[in-house]
């Protein structure tokens, strides 16, 4: 059945399932093309109704599935999908004719290079049965997004984010939402994107966010962003500001060819706060950034908003997979080493440390360990640490025992509460009674959370920081932080 409803832009034509309306490829801005490609994104306007049934384009990028028979597209999405119109929103919302109902948007993530909207685990129709307006959103990636540019506004994906969040707040009551009560909440870069967000976006337009695999001490310094900057213009035999002249699909091969040989980000004493993961990301700019999120925040910013932040277990298991799929040798003592050393001035001491912990016996699983932790789960713990509103944090520690542990992205199908819905691909979610009901309990305290602030379990407070741990069954922590973990206090 179909059902249109009026945006800012125009009216839009959904379709409604199951007691959900959607209404897929809405834009909140602009097409970024021709003068509005490398600027800040202009609303979006159309004549007559919009067909919202089915999904659009993505921004441009890889490939995304992954090498040899790794499968990542349920949590990355198809892959670049052509077309101009893809700074859009996928929007669900309950078919009930209710308003004011919590509304939650969504950032997916994928190293700011890839990702949409559409992936397979990013379904809100359980969410929006719950009691939400559920919205996923993208955004420019890759060079158009986020490379810094000479003579350009930079961050240009952060504003597209800001965009849609404004769009959001412009046009929930139109799909049964509060303009009031936005949560907005993301994984990996967007997690990432959600904590410079808390720091940039204007006071009120957010009451709440969730930071999942995320934190506030990863933004480049402009210095570091030049480096990759330079990389790309090299790649395509051109100088930093004719980045802009070049074609999306020369931008999307040079990028391609900067991840297979990333360039040295730690320069001016500076350690590359993406760990080598990601070349590309939000910069400080001087605009939306001054300083890192995380001393935002401890100086008052985003007080006025709800956070909880989490991290999962075995974060860093993802990217061994990727290794052993790319057949890369298991790291030995001299990989694990020369890691800590990157990461820490006393590298021999974060080793016998995490060892002692019981953190790992072999090089590979003591080299998890470590990145896991700088990486994600410490930058977690310091987020919610210097946050001075209300804050709540978990740790997401289920998994099948294939070797992934709770890895990189694993959640997502639980938040969404999709893993007897979606091929969860190289994840590989069992579609069992235990996993079911382990997504309907993370369903339900996201959507809990965006209603009232409250997601089921006591907040986080230096006195008292509790942290819930969702695994088969859930459990409430005094910390989830080893001493190993104290280690890593003051180095970022």
């Amino acid at each position: 059945m179909a059902e249109i409803r009026k945006t800012t832009g125009g009216p839009v034509r959904g379709v409604v399932a199951d007691g959900v309306a959607s209404f897929l490829g809405v834009p909140y801005a602009a097409a970024p093309v021709g003068e509005r490609r490398f600027a800040r994104p202009e609303p979006a306007r159309w004549d007559g109704e919009r067909d919202a049934t089915a999904h659009g384009p993505t921004a441009p990028q890889l490939p995304t599935r992954g090498p040899g028979t790794l499968d990542l597209t349920p949590v990355t999405g198809p892959g670049w999908v052509p077309g101009d119109d893809y700074l859009t929103a996928d929007v669900r919302t309950p078919d009930t004719g209710d308003g004011g109902l919590p509304v939650l948007v969504f950032l997916h993530g994928g190293a700011f290079t890839l990702g949409a909207s559409r992936a397979s685990a990013y379904d809100g129709t359980r969410l929006a049965r719950e009691g939400a307006v559920v919205v996923a959103v993208n955004y420019r990636l890759g060079v158009p997004g986020f490379a810094a540019i000479p003579g350009v506004v930079a961050n240009r994906g952060l504003h597209d984010q800001i965009a849609a969040l404004q769009w959001v707040r412009d046009n929930a009551a139109a799909f049964g939402g509060d303009p009031d009560r936005i949560t907005v909440f993301g994984e990996s870069a967007g997690g990432l994107s959600i904590a410079d967000l808390l720091a940039a976006v204007p006071p009120g337009l957010v009451r709440r966010a969730i930071v999942q695999s995320g934190g506030g001490s990863h933004v480049l310094a402009p210095a570091q962003a030049a480096v990759t900057t330079r990389a790309l213009a090299e790649i395509l035999g051109g100088d930093p500001a004719g980045l802009v002249e070049a074609s999306d699909q020369d931008l999307v091969a040079a990028v391609g060819r900067l991840g297979a040989a990333p360039p040295d980000l730690a320069v001016q004493g500076l350690r590359d706060p993406l760990m080598g993961l990601a070349a590309l990301g939000p910069v400080l700019d001087g605009d939306l950034l001054d300083v890192q999120p995380v001393d935002a925040l401890a100086a008052g910013a985003a007080v006025d908003v709800d956070l909880l932040v989490g991290a999962n277990s075995d974060e860093m298991a993802l990217y061994t997979m990727l290794g052993d799929a790319l057949g890369l040798p298991a790291p030995d003592d001299d990989v694990l080493h020369a890691a800590a050393a990157r990461l820490h001035p006393d590298p021999d001491g974060v080793i016998a440390a995490y060892r002692a912990a019981g953190r790992g016996t072999t090089p590979a699983e003591l080299h998890d360990a470590i990145r896991t932790d700088w990486m994600f789960v410490v930058p977690t713990r310091r987020l919610a640490d210097a946050h001075t509103g209300r804050t709540w944090r978990y740790e997401f520690a289920w998994g099948s025992g294939d070797g992934l542990g709770a890895c990189h992205g694993r959640e997502l199908p639980f938040v969404f509460d999709v893993v007897d819905r979606v091929d969860t691909g190289s994840f590989a979610v069992p579609d069992t009674e235990e996993t079911r009901a382990l997504a309907a309990r993370m369903r339900t305290a996201w959507v809990a959370f965006a209603r009232d602030g409250d997601p089921g379990w006591p907040g986080y407070t230096a006195a008292a920081p509790t942290t819930r741990r969702f695994d088969t069954a859930d459990s409430d922590v005094g910390t989830p932080d080893g001493p190993e973990r104290d280690l890593w206090a003051g180095v970022r």
